[in-house]
């Protein structure tokens, strides 16, 4: 069990792919934000693929363990400490009954670490997923962020504990974190020649585009577009604005959605459906790199993707998210 001392900025239970089949009920899929981040995490403790463990944004967190565990911290380095000494990132270490463990804030590039611990954290399924959605308040623990005082199970690790301890990874396996995150992304559903110019959606993929401080688990905001974006000087029955359209389902995660002029990334915890165009669609296996993108420090840029290239991607990372990476 881990008792938390400090939830830091926010840190919550999260797994991947989170709750799916539901955006029909207006409930998104949640799920970690970094999802290489909590796979490898999961990789390095002997866990099955997409179990839960806690995403810690910012940083600051703190806890004890009150029993023996092997853990893994991946993500941004955010130098942790267990009884005040340094660990090592991306390595299974073992924890001991009484060892606290500390983090304190993000460096220079990434915004989000994992913490996962062998056995999985041992929360209730809500609607399939343990995955916690703050805006609905539900899943996870109690549907919130941890707080001083709480009190987290895990379940039973997969192997003995000797055997899951001093685990790393492959070199090349070792994601790398930048200031400047490229995006791959597939145009659509809502764009040229009909809502979008030409030049719009070139000057869309070809701009880079800072990470605006309005952003969270629901929606990444980003730099204003001109009006020449658009290929309307209204939305006609959807609104006085050229992004108004009629109501249609979102195709979250990863929709750009123009919100007047502010194109928003719609991510983890985004709405299902709204009154807004959609550019273009981030691919699954980018999805990662938004969740370590720092508001209101790091840039984002759009890179033209087929369909094609989107299915492969998520094939080499779901090799990418399992044993083959240890060392």
């Amino acid at each position: 069990m881990l008792k938390i001392i400090n939830g830091g900025i926010e840190t919550l239970v999260e797994d991947w792919p989170g709750r799916l089949g539901y955006l029909g009920k207006g409930m998104s899929a949640s799920g970690s934000f970094d999802n290489v981040g909590l796979g490898l995490a999961n990789v390095l403790v002997g866990n099955p693929s997409g179990e839960a463990g806690l995403e810690i944004t910012g940083g600051f967190f703190e806890a004890e363990f009150t029993d023996d565990h092997v853990i893994a911290i991946t993500g941004t380095d955010m130098q942790p400490t267990i009884n005040g000494q340094p660990v090592p990132m991306y390595t299974s270490l073992k924890v001991s009954a009484g060892d606290k463990i500390k983090f304190l804030h993000i460096g220079t590039t990434g915004f989000r670490s994992y913490l996962a611990v062998a056995g999985g954290v041992d929360v209730p399924a809500y609607l399939g997923s343990k995955s916690t959605c703050i805006f609905g308040a539900y899943g996870g623990f109690d549907g919130r962020p941890l707080t001083p005082g709480d009190e987290v199970k895990f379940g039973a690790p997969s192997a003995d504990l000797g055997s899951l301890e001093g685990r790393k990874l492959k070199p090349e396996a070792m994601p790398e974190l930048v200031n400047q995150w490229v995006l791959r992304a597939i145009p659509g559903p809502n764009t040229c020649p009909d809502y979008a110019t030409e030049e719009g959606m070139d000057l869309l993929f070809s701009r880079v585009s800072k990470i605006q401080h309005t952003s969270n688990r629901s929606a990444y905001r980003l730099e204003e577009l001109p009006m020449s974006f658009f290929a309307r000087t209204d939305g006609g029955v959807g609104g006085s604005h050229p992004s108004n359209i009629i109501d249609h389902a979102y195709a979250i995660r990863g929709a750009l959605n123009i919100c007047g002029n502010t194109p928003i990334l719609l991510v983890a915890d985004g709405p299902t459906l709204g009154g807004y165009m959609c550019a273009l669609n981030v691919i699954n296996a980018d999805l990662w790199k938004v969740g370590q993108g720092a508001p209101g420090r790091d840039f984002m840029k759009f890179q033209l993707c087929t369909q094609e290239e989107a299915v492969q991607a998520r094939k080499d990372q779901k090799k990418w998210l399992s044993e083959d990476s240890l060392a």
